[in-house]
């Protein structure tokens, strides 16, 4: 399978990743505000890291599993550095937003943030992180 449908079939595959992600992060958030105290914004930059290494994980094995996994510690790398920093400071400043601006619960706010970086977070992935990698030439006897 190529082109559109592929597309369309992976994206719905880093949304399945995502939708747990988001259950992961939300959770992490509560825990880390609520439990521990935090303050929210250090709360959801560990939160969305947190989640970073979940949906890293099952990126590498659900979503972009086609693209194989050679050199997996470069590829977390990019990942971490690329969407990963995307997330926390799209998150981060989100909730500020959200947060001190328009005066909603950080519950709320961090939903809401997180939907504002999901489809910059796909085109990042797919076009940067998970690479397609043509199959290395056949080298003659």
């Amino acid at each position: 399978m190529t082109g559109p449908k592929r597309n369309w079939i992976r994206f719905w595959k880093f949304n399945a990743v995502g939708g747990l992600g988001i259950l992961v992060q939300l959770a992490t958030l509560i825990w880390l505000k609520t439990g521990l105290g935090l303050n929210y914004l250090l709360a959801t930059a560990l939160a969305v890291e947190v989640t970073i290494l979940h949906n890293f994980f099952w990126h590498e094995r659900y979503t972009w599993a086609d693209r194989g996994s050679a050199a997996k510690f470069a590829r977390f790398l990019k990942f971490n550095l690329s969407t990963g920093a995307l997330s926390i400071g799209g998150n981060v400043l989100a909730m500020k937003i959200f947060v001190e601006a328009l005066r909603l619960n950080y519950f709320l706010a961090n939903i809401l943030s997180i939907a504002a970086c999901s489809i910059l977070n796909f085109l990042v992935a797919d076009r940067f992180v998970f690479l397609q990698h043509p199959p290395a030439p056949v080298q003659p006897d």
